[in-house]
């Protein structure tokens, strides 16, 4: 079975450095909490709010040791009125046999409001 990993983060600044550790701290989180092991992942898609775009966030998978081979495609949010700025939102595509309300979803800093109704989500 596919299962969806959710998590999302906000970064201080449009910056390389800002937007890279900001994404590398969420994906660190999905990882250990979820038990994730690269051979197991199908794909990562990491969306972007309008006003990050300083680099690439799916660079900062490839600072992971065994990662190499994950497809990862990154995208734009669309720009919904009053949604929240400054956000990096990822889906990893996992082979797992964990059930769906299993699965740990991850929301740090400002992004811990997007998904409250989640109740197995880790906000940190």
């Amino acid at each position: 079975m596919i299962r969806g990993v959710r998590g999302a983060t906000t970064v201080d600044a449009n910056t390389e450095e800002a937007i890279v550790s900001a994404t590398e701290e969420l994906l660190a989180k999905l990882i250990e909490v979820n038990h994730i092991e690269p051979d197991s992942v199908a794909s990562v898609f990491i969306s972007t709010t309008e006003d990050v775009n300083a680099v690439f966030p799916a660079k900062a998978l490839r600072n992971f040791a065994g990662w190499t081979y994950v497809p990862v495609v990154c995208m734009r949010e669309i720009p919904v009125p009053g949604s929240l700025k400054m956000c990096v939102r990822i889906m990893m595509h996992v082979n797992t046999s964990i059930s769906q309300e299993d699965i740990i979803h991850v929301y740090l800093k400002d992004a811990v409001a997007l998904r409250p109704d989640l109740g197995s989500s880790l906000s940190l």
